[in-house]
């Protein structure tokens, strides 16, 4: 598929897979905090791939701009950071930068820039996820991890070998680096697991375990993590042969009640909406206006359902799940409010995953024409949609945004007296996702009128019992009760026919009804 789209080599063929807050700790190679599964999770946040840069390549050789994407820098990683993120997971691939065996001795020169890549981010105090990404997909010129070779012997040696290396690489750094022991493992079929690959695949994850507590350092009690076959969630779970591997090896000082074993999966249903490269399927979700452009399957229920099954599966048991890859492509060619439905998308997932004890990292290709991933500009290190970031950062428990969007009006001066608006000429429609004790709300405030709105401020009344916890686009005061939200520095212009989206996320105790009596600048909204 195209790489434009991130969807060759980073989602291969997914159609069928169903797949701030915390304590900031200093990176230094001396902390090592041994944190239970609840306490990670929640440290971690929100998590965003750095896709399509270090597990790029041409003919079997990887390269950080093979693909179109320049050089990762610092002011990169600062921004995304800036942003809300907590975590960077950071797909790898080695392939013709692995000399021969019987040492399979990694190429000293990316080595290192894999080492200068992942600092950018530690050194910052974020979670570091790194993997060996690109090196088991059949499509690869120089692929070698395949699970149904018929040389398996070599396949394990130069496996453990590498890993060996990385590991010994990074044994010194903090709990803040997680190891990912692979990707997208399977033999490119898709339909049901087939053995013995899938009891390669678990060999795979073990020799993984095995080899990195070897190596001593932090690396006897980091935490690891390993996916299932394809990192599906239902070839995971279910009866299909996963294995999870032993930990024979790790630090005696970790309690023999707690793991340090993550189980990887991603989640890209349903596919038609997610990366289905036309116009087709453009909308998703409770919002969904209409029928034609919304997928007959794979909503907010169905992923709810998938999340619990990780749940309790691997979380209740004590092993904390990653959501490593999830996201939705970009199709406002075709459907202008695409966006909205990407962001809606983004907001349920991560509200789930938080809701079951699961971590997440968005994919981000790097690209932000049609069908493109990306979140950042990372060339001038900018935010391209600013409504998504926004809508995951929310969910995962963080505050409004550290920066608006490039494109966005110049900031209305808090001084500058709101415009009023007379009655009629504002429009809002509020949509609830709630679980037992918490909701996430996202409101659409619209500009009916014949002028622009320069300066607002909206109020409404939060149903008894709900108080807000956080929220994003707007500042808002009290947190109960009748409720002002004023807008932020970056949504506060609104010409006529012009829409901003706000929302928070707020405790309830029963009762999860949306919010009323809208009024904008004190006009009452239809």
């Amino acid at each position: 598929m195209a790489r434009r789209a991130g969807l060759g080599i980073a989602a291969t063929a997914l159609a069928l897979t169903a797949a701030g807050y915390g304590v900031t700790r200093p990176a230094s190679a001396d902390v090592t905090a041994q944190l239970t599964a609840p306490q990670l999770v929640a440290d971690m946040g929100a998590g965003w791939n750095l896709g399509n840069q270090l597990e790029a390549g041409n003919n079997g050789i990887p390269s950080e701009t093979a693909w179109g994407n320049p050089v990762v820098t610092q002011a990169l990683i600062n921004r995304v950071k800036a942003s809300g993120f907590k975590t960077i997971r950071i797909p790898i691939s080695y392939l013709g930068k692995i000399g021969a065996g019987p040492n399979y001795t990694i190429d000293a020169a990316w080595l290192t820039r894999i080492q200068e890549v992942v600092n950018y981010a530690y050194n910052q105090g974020l979670y570091v996820v790194i993997n060996m990404h690109g090196d088991g997909y059949k499509s690869v010129t120089g692929s070698w991890l395949i699970c149904d070779a018929a040389d398996q012997t070599t396949v394990k040696a130069k496996y453990q070998k590498v890993w060996q290396q990385v590991a010994t690489r990074f044994a010194s750094y903090n709990e803040h680096l997680i190891f990912e022991s692979m990707n997208e493992e399977f033999d490119g079929q898709y339909g049901n697991p087939t053995q013995p690959c899938y009891s390669n695949i678990n060999a795979y994850n073990q020799a993984f375990v095995d080899t990195v507590r070897r190596t001593g350092g932090t690396n006897a009690s980091r935490w690891l993590l390993v996916p299932g076959w394809n990192t599906n969630i239902d070839y995971t779970v279910g009866n299909y042969g996963f294995a999870l591997p032993t930990d024979q090896y790790r630090s005696s000082s970790i309690p023999g009640t707690e793991q340090r074993i993550m189980i990887s999966v991603h989640y890209y249903d349903p596919w038609d909406f997610t990366g289905q490269e036309d116009g087709t399927i453009t909308q998703w979700g409770p919002n969904a206006t209409n029928p034609l452009k919304t997928s007959t399957w794979g909503q907010a229920d169905y992923l709810d359902g998938q999340l619990k099954k990780v749940h309790d599966t691997f979380v209740a048991r004590g092993y904390p799940v990653l959501v490593g890859e999830y996201g939705s492509i970009d199709k406002t060619a075709a459907d202008p409010a695409n966006n909205r439905y990407r962001a809606d998308y983004a907001r349920t997932l991560v509200s789930a995953a938080k809701k079951y004890g699961a971590a997440t990292a968005y994919w981000d290709n790097g690209y932000n024409g049609a069908y493109g991933f990306g979140l950042f500009n990372r060339s001038s290190a900018t935010v391209t949609q600013q409504g998504i970031i926004d809508a995951i950062i929310s969910a995962a428990g963080g505050g409004s945004p550290s920066t608006p969007p490039p494109s966005s009006p110049s900031a209305t001066p808090s001084a500058t007296p709101p415009t009023s608006s007379p009655a009629g000429a504002c429009r809002v429609t509020s949509a609830v996702s709630a679980w037992s004790t918490g909701l996430t709300n996202s409101i659409t405030v619209t500009n009916t009128g014949a002028s622009a709105v320069n300066g607002w401020t909206l109020t409404f009344a939060l149903a008894a019992g709900q108080a807000i916890t956080s929220g994003w686009s707007a500042t808002y005061s009290p947190t109960s009760g009748s409720v002002t939200a004023t807008n932020a520095s970056y949504n506060g212009t609104l010409a006529p026919g012009a829409s901003t989206t706000i929302g928070y996320q707020a405790t309830h105790t029963g009762n999860a009804a949306a919010p009323t009596g809208f009024r904008l600048n004190g006009a009452t909204c239809n």
